[in-house]
């Protein structure tokens, strides 16, 4: 695929992301701050909240796996969840599916820009409004 078609591509898929709401304002905030000295920042960032966010997801599967729950293990913003811990499992399975729904996307969307990179080009810089 020619490079041109490959932004353009990469451009498309970031802004799905955005309607999507996958990535905000927080994201571009990331994108300014990196540069040449480190044109994997973002990325780094990213993978970084990733290891963070699946240590955190198997920690509450692990605590409502058990046949007592101890709720002050689990991370206090889950502590509306205590109704049952049926429940608590019901709810813990939508955000990891919400999590790996986005850590695919965004996963998608830096090896976009490193075929981009391989190829000679430069990542096209994005803008808020659509």
């Amino acid at each position: 695929m020619e490079l041109v078609q490959m932004q353009k591509n990469l451009q498309d898929y970031t802004k799905s992301l955005f309607l999507e709401g996958i990535l905000d304002s927080q994201f571009l905030q990331l994108q300014q701050l990196q540069d040449e000295s480190n044109p994997d920042f973002v990325s780094q960032v990213v993978s970084l909240f990733f290891q963070d966010s699946d240590r955190i997801l198997n920690d509450l599967s692990l605590s409502l796996d058990q046949q007592v729950v101890d709720f002050k293990k689990v991370d206090p913003h889950v502590h509306q969840l205590k109704g049952s811990s049926s429940r608590c499992h019901r709810y813990l399975q939508q955000v990891k599916q919400e999590y790996y729904l986005v850590k695919n996307r965004l996963e998608t969307l830096f090896k976009m820009e490193q075929q981009i990179v391989a190829s000679g080009g430069m990542i096209p810089a994005m803008e808020v409004g659509f």
